[in-house]
């Protein structure tokens, strides 16, 4: 495939998923709608996200090593705006059930990153 089309494909589905997240806020009353609310929430938070990240990054690689080497690097892409998102969506649940605090959102940071040591030693 090549990179252009990779490139609007992740974006029509990003723009869903940003689509996704605004008709659940609109739509979607938090207090009666229960696990099944909030699990379809995170769920589009996470796709936007990730997508809006593997995007960025994209385009930073784009811009940095040129589009050869980044067409060539795509699925690091991926996978770290991937990560982002998680980190991203642990903060929110933690937020979510008042757990969060400084030292809890730096031991979510440290697995998603010992989680990208672990995809880089394997290659």
């Amino acid at each position: 495939m090549r990179l252009k089309a990779y490139i609007w494909g992740i974006r029509s589905i990003t723009l869903i998923s940003f689509l996704a997240v605004g008709a659940i806020v609109y739509f979607v009353d938090p207090t009666s709608s229960g696990i099944i609310g909030a699990a379809l929430f995170y769920l589009a938070i996470f796709f936007s996200l990730a997508g809006a990240f593997n995007l960025f990054l994209l385009g930073m690689r784009r811009r940095f090593i040129g589009d050869e080497l980044a067409a060539e690097n795509v699925g690091i892409s991926f996978r770290q705006g991937t990560l982002l998102s998680i980190l991203v969506i642990g903060i929110l649940v933690l937020q979510s059930y008042r757990l969060l605090i400084w030292w809890d959102a730096l031991l979510v940071l440290g697995g998603v990153f010992l989680a990208e040591v672990f995809f880089l030693s394997r290659s």
